[in-house]
């Protein structure tokens, strides 16, 4: 008796045999970083429709209670829940960290494209002013920001934005202009040139299209950065203002209790810490895949 054929897969499960296998081969930082980032967006996007209380409701519990289960990090100095504040918090540092890095990308990578190409005394006027900021340590530079600004703009997002995008424009233009002076030394830049295309043309259509890995890799490497500069000027009372839930302000104010109720303190210092690992691991296996990319096409 002749046995029966096997069937053969759907084109669903080959999809999805395919979509895994394309996964597998992904470096494992990627995979991590990625699932971290997907979390956190998912926390920051969802987080106000379960989260148990508002972040501003005082009153909730005694004043720096412990953990329990109905807080589960416990209370702040206004008897706020810490949980609910760290949950409402994610959509503040998320927003602050990647829009001032990709305000910072897009002027950095633009001005360093253009400084690459161009050369000549805008190449060297423009890299002194980024040499006399960049040799400005990062907190110190953003601190005068702030205080040139005034009081009265203290804790803006727009400032915050701003200073983020002075301090890291100048790294992320001389990562740009790198690869820029790589690039317009290649065949394809002679025949744009010789097809008599402007500048603009020619930076637009094939510089920063071949510059778009190093980029990529730089923003990730900046984003990684941002909430930690972002959440040490919340601690030190230059970043976001009261009753923001920023994570680095939650720090600054519970830091009196970090004896006596250490998870008001802990639990937004975790969830920073746990986002800037994720931006790194993200970053790392980007860098690795665009890596593989290139050796496979050379």
């Amino acid at each position: 008796m002749l046995s029966a054929m096997p069937k053969p897969p759907s084109a669903s499960a080959r999809g999805r045999v395919q979509v895994f296998t394309r996964i597998r081969r992904l470096p494992p930082t990627l995979i991590i970083g990625s699932a971290i980032l997907l979390f956190y967006l998912g926390v920051a996007v969802t987080g106000s429709l379960w989260a148990p209380y508002g972040p501003y409701k005082v009153g909730t519990g005694t004043p720096f209670s412990p953990p329990s289960w109905k807080h589960l990090f416990g209370t702040d100095q206004l008897g706020r829940d810490v949980f609910s504040r760290v949950v409402h918090g994610a959509d503040d540092v998320l927003f602050l960290s990647l829009s001032s890095t990709l305000v910072a990308m897009v002027v950095g990578g633009a001005l360093g494209l253009l400084s690459g190409f161009l050369g000549g005394w805008f190449d060297q006027v423009l890299m002194r002013v980024f040499d006399v900021l960049i040799s400005i340590p990062l907190l110190i530079l953003a601190l005068l920001v702030i205080a040139a600004a005034g009081p009265e703009l203290s804790g803006n997002p727009l400032l915050l934005i701003g200073v983020v995008v002075l301090v890291y424009a100048p790294r992320i233009a001389r990562m740009a202009r790198a690869a820029a002076m790589d690039i317009v030394t290649r065949d394809y830049i002679t025949v744009a040139r010789m097809r008599g295309e402007s500048a603009w043309s020619i930076i637009w259509r094939e510089v920063a299209p071949n510059a778009t890995g190093v980029l990529l890799v730089e923003f990730g490497v900046r984003a990684g950065y941002a909430p930690i500069l972002i959440g040490s000027l919340g601690f030190l009372g230059f970043g976001a203002r009261p009753p923001s839930p920023e994570w680095g302000l939650m720090i600054s104010e519970n830091r009196v209790a970090i004896v006596t109720s250490p998870a008001t303190v802990l639990a937004p210092a975790l969830a920073l810490a746990i986002l800037v690992i994720g931006l790194n691991l993200f970053t790392d296996g980007l860098a690795r895949k665009l890596g593989r990319a290139v050796q496979r096409a050379a």
